[in-house]
């Protein structure tokens, strides 16, 4: 058994009150904001049918529940989220791959990814309804587009910033260029990869829900849009709630899945 010093122990003791701190204080936080959001729309401080309340959203999630519809909007999203986000990934580290090899093509395709990584994708989704219909094919090909282009762009970079000393030494050794994109560039490039994939998560998620608004009839996206137009607040708040839940666990996921890596 690994004896611990006095100092060592008070320093643990520290870590660990400081972590029950912050969860206690988040917690505290969370609790507070939804008990004055309550209070507020109960005393007519603020306006219940545009606003709603934490139990008017409560009382709406269990009636959706009780009939089953609000699975249908939750699994379509996160279908469709799951789907373009593992489109991403593979594109994404295909294309940067292709760029590292072929420095020529890098040089060459640089400015138009720059544009089309810059050029606003809720543009996109209207021509894409026209291309490819008003299916869940548009929208996961929207929810693609907001984080592709920038994901190639990212990880070309980190691609292209490993050591040149260190390549030069697989070269001296024999090793092509195979050689040192599977024994450097992809292992040595793991943490920059799972760190990209966290952010494309989120990108994911945010172009599925703008296909959705225009080209769906289901999915969190469609019910926001829907509610908004009966001024149904009560649904829209609610969706809002579940995308932001939906946004956490799909970052927890990937954020576990790092923890393991790096084990």
């Amino acid at each position: 058994m690994t004896n611990i010093s006095v100092a060592q122990q008070t320093y643990l003791n520290e870590q660990k009150k400081h972590r029950r701190i912050v969860v206690y204080s988040r917690i505290f936080i969370f609790i507070g904001f939804l008990l004055l959001w309550e209070y507020c729309s109960s005393t007519g401080l603020i306006d219940s049918f545009i606003f709603s309340s934490p139990s008017k959203i409560g009382r709406c999630f269990l009636q959706m529940v009780k009939d089953h519809s609000i699975f249908l909007h939750i699994s379509t999203t996160l279908y469709e989220t799951i789907i373009s986000f593992f489109f991403v990934t593979f594109l994404s580290i295909l294309f940067a791959v292709l760029l590292w090899s072929n420095k020529k093509l890098s040089e060459i395709l640089d400015p138009y990814l720059v544009i089309l990584n810059s050029l606003p994708k809720s543009a996109l989704a209207p021509l894409l309804i026209v291309w490819l219909g008003a299916t869940k094919t548009t929208i996961i090909v929207a929810g693609a587009s907001v984080a592709i282009f920038g994901s190639i762009l990212n990880l070309y970079t980190v691609f292209s910033s490993v050591d040149k000393e260190t390549i030069k030494l697989i070269y001296t050794l024999g090793g092509n260029k195979f050689h040192v994109l599977t024994k450097l560039i992809l292992p040595g490039c793991v943490p920059a990869i799972i760190s990209n994939m966290k952010v494309n998560i989120g990108l994911c998620l945010v172009g599925v829900i703008i296909g959705e608004f225009l080209a769906a009839r289901s999915g969190l996206g469609y019910l926001i849009i829907y509610s908004s137009q009966v001024f149904k607040m009560d649904w829209l708040l609610m969706s809002i709630v579940l995308l932001c839940i939906m946004a956490m666990g799909l970052y927890a996921i990937i954020n576990y899945i790092e923890k393991k890596i790096n084990q």
